[in-house]
């Protein structure tokens, strides 16, 4: 959310070049994938600039033992220009590798390994499945968006913290060398399904925008870790999902908070955020259902609540941004006879998950009530008329944050938001970025809840 996060992200080999200076010159080796996802059948394109005479490649598909699907040696390399617009209109490198991919080529996370003696680099690319819902009825779409929009290569990413002269830029393009998060949010999850014997397809976010028919094939979708950024379509074909009688579970926090535009046939997207006042969309005054701000802004009036159940807006930070560094990173539980614990023997005001902060870093709660100590949600932000708060942590806003928001309660106390709702389908929501570090850690209850939801949710 905010401008101040740092994460570790692999940018790699940025030259700070002055805003509107010439081409930066080519990097000692970096490279990207044609397309953020593929499906088998398709050909991949690996874009590489190389001061180096040749390069090998690798590629390996992410599991708890990594498999080498495919790898070259010998490649012919060629040295390209870092761009002067790469951060938004891409690099515009030509082609170095092209890989015809496999039907037997599972679904999943592939990660590119690059070398020219001694330089490395790498990138990645979604496999989706040859034919969806044949090897699980659970999908999880990455957030690949949110990769991206971190992604300072070649100057600006949508955050002023890692832009050249602390600038913010407001497109960002995925043909350039990717900065994936891959590692730090969705993996844990990922190495725990597959050790639970819990089998998953994998899409990428603009696979819900372009490859909508696919959500058909599958009775549960996932959002893990940090899932910032979606565009329309994105949305309306997921609550469509929803409305169909399909469930959604949001391992996730920060989930859906800005709204994004897809330009150039996915390859790159717009997000002005808090300066929404100069998006063309609002100097058009035609409405503003496509303004790239915050979904919960009083001119867009689409909360995320009403998709995921949960916000920013009645959420924040918890042991991060300076705000409750003293929390404790657990939840309180409020309703212990819902399905969802069964089996851990929790009972009310019971806390769970602190030893591994499973609230933590960026939280989504609802506006709340409360009576005869349980908390209850007004609706009146948008969360749906049948949530559940079964448990809860406190959060709260950096005060930079909220400076540009002029429909902003100052002082506004929120909460990291474990919830349920049902309205065609079933959707869970954590509320939190960090629910993976439970698994990781291998909390029970963090783990027989998990458990829970998908036995359930994926029938």
């Amino acid at each position: 959310m905010k401008g101040l996060i740092l994460l570790p992200l692999v940018i790699g080999l940025i030259r700070c070049a002055a805003v509107g200076a010439a081409a930066a010159p080519p990097p000692a080796l970096a490279g990207y994938a044609g397309r953020v996802s593929y499906a088998p059948g398709d050909t991949l394109t690996l874009h590489v600039s190389t001061a180096a005479p040749t390069f090998s490649a690798e590629i390996v598909r992410h599991a708890r033992e990594p498999q080498v699907v495919w790898s070259q040696t010998g490649l012919a390399g060629a040295a390209h220009p870092v761009p002067d617009d790469a951060s938004s209109r891409g690099c515009r490198w030509p082609v170095a590798v092209t890989v015809p991919i496999p039907a037997d080529w599972r679904s999943g996370y592939y990660r590119v390994s690059l070398r020219a003696g001694e330089a490395s680099a790498s990138c990645f690319f979604v496999l989706r499945a040859a034919e969806p819902g044949a090897g699980s009825r659970v999908l999880i779409q990455l957030s690949t968006n949110t990769y991206n929009a971190y992604n300072a290569f070649g100057g600006f990413s949508l955050y002023a913290y890692n832009g050249l002269g602390g600038n913010q830029g407001h497109r960002v393009s995925f043909e350039r060398p990717p900065a994936s998060q891959f590692d730090t949010w969705e993996r844990p999850f990922v190495d725990w399904a597959e050790g639970a014997g819990i089998p998953l397809e994998f899409a990428a976010n603009s696979d819900l925008e372009f490859h909508p028919e696919m959500l058909k094939a599958y009775r549960l979708v996932l959002s893990v870790g940090h899932d910032e950024y979606w565009s329309k379509p994105m949305r309306d074909h997921l609550e469509a999902f929803i409305g169909d009688g399909g469930n959604v579970a949001f391992f996730s926090g920060n989930t859906c908070c800005w709204q994004v535009r897809s330009e150039d046939n996915g390859t790159a997207l717009t997000c002005w955020k808090q300066n929404y006042h100069s998006d063309p969309v609002y100097g058009a005054r035609a409405g503003y259902e496509t303004l790239s701000s915050l979904w919960s802004h009083f001119l867009i009036k689409r909360p995320e609540n009403e998709l995921t159940g949960v916000g920013f807006l009645w959420g924040g930070y918890h042991k991060s941004h300076g705000q409750l560094m003293d929390g404790s990173g657990a939840f309180t539980v409020h309703r212990p006879d819902h399905w969802l614990y069964e089996g851990t023997g929790l009972k009310r005001g019971d806390s769970f998950g602190g030893k591994d902060t499973i609230v933590g870093y960026e939280c989504d709660g609802c506006e709340i009530e409360w009576r005869d100590g349980l908390p209850f949600p007004t609706h009146r932000d948008g969360t749906p008329k049948s949530f559940e708060i079964l448990a809860s942590a406190p959060a709260q806003w950096h005060p930079d944050d909220c400076q540009w928001y002029d429909h902003w309660e100052n002082g506004r106390q929120g909460n990291a938001v474990l919830g349920v709702y049902t309205r065609g389908g079933t959707v869970f929501t954590c509320g939190s970025t960090d629910w993976a570090h439970g698994l990781a850690g291998g909390d029970p209850v963090v783990d027989r809840i998990t458990r829970n939801i998908l036995a359930r949710l994926s029938k």
